[in-house]
Protein backbone atom coordinates (compact mmCIF):
# COMPACT_ATOMS: atom_id res chain seq x y z
CA UNK A 1 0.00 0.00 0.00
CA UNK A 2 1.26 3.42 -1.20
CA UNK A 3 1.95 5.97 1.87
CA UNK A 4 0.59 9.98 1.32
CA UNK A 5 1.93 13.13 2.24
CA UNK A 6 0.26 16.28 3.49
CA UNK A 7 1.14 19.10 1.03
CA UNK A 8 0.27 21.60 4.09
CA UNK A 9 2.53 20.39 6.86
CA UNK A 10 4.37 17.46 5.52
CA UNK A 11 2.70 14.22 7.76
CA UNK A 12 3.03 10.77 5.84
CA UNK A 13 -0.01 8.59 6.10
CA UNK A 14 1.66 4.96 6.55
CA UNK A 15 -1.50 2.75 6.00
CA UNK A 16 0.89 0.16 7.87
CA UNK A 17 0.50 2.28 10.73
CA UNK A 18 -3.16 4.02 10.46
CA UNK A 19 -3.97 6.55 12.57
CA UNK A 20 -5.15 5.39 16.23
CA UNK A 21 -5.60 9.02 16.65
CA UNK A 22 -8.68 8.96 14.80
CA UNK A 23 -9.16 5.25 15.20
CA UNK A 24 -7.94 4.17 12.03
CA UNK A 25 -6.39 0.77 12.36
CA UNK A 26 -3.03 -0.75 11.08
CA UNK A 27 -3.59 -1.65 7.04
CA UNK A 28 -6.19 0.69 5.78
CA UNK A 29 -5.37 2.01 2.47
CA UNK A 30 -5.58 5.82 2.19
CA UNK A 31 -8.47 5.24 -0.27
CA UNK A 32 -10.09 3.39 2.65
CA UNK A 33 -10.15 6.34 4.76
CA UNK A 34 -13.13 7.85 5.76
CA UNK A 35 -14.37 10.95 3.51
CA UNK A 36 -14.15 12.80 7.05
CA UNK A 37 -10.73 12.18 7.98
CA UNK A 38 -8.36 15.05 8.04
CA UNK A 39 -4.41 15.42 8.69
CA UNK A 40 -3.53 14.60 12.13
CA UNK A 41 -1.21 17.31 12.58
CA UNK A 42 -2.71 20.52 10.83
CA UNK A 43 -6.03 19.31 10.48
CA UNK A 44 -6.39 19.69 6.47
CA UNK A 45 -8.96 17.25 4.29
CA UNK A 46 -7.68 13.89 2.35
CA UNK A 47 -7.64 16.22 -0.62
CA UNK A 48 -4.16 18.35 0.49
CA UNK A 49 -2.44 14.75 0.20
CA UNK A 50 -0.35 13.48 -2.53
CA UNK A 51 0.78 9.86 -2.89
CA UNK A 52 4.69 9.78 -2.10
CA UNK A 53 7.10 8.61 -4.67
Amino acid sequence: MKKYVCDVCGYVYDPALGDPTQGINPGTSFEDLPDDWTCPDCGVEKENFSPLE
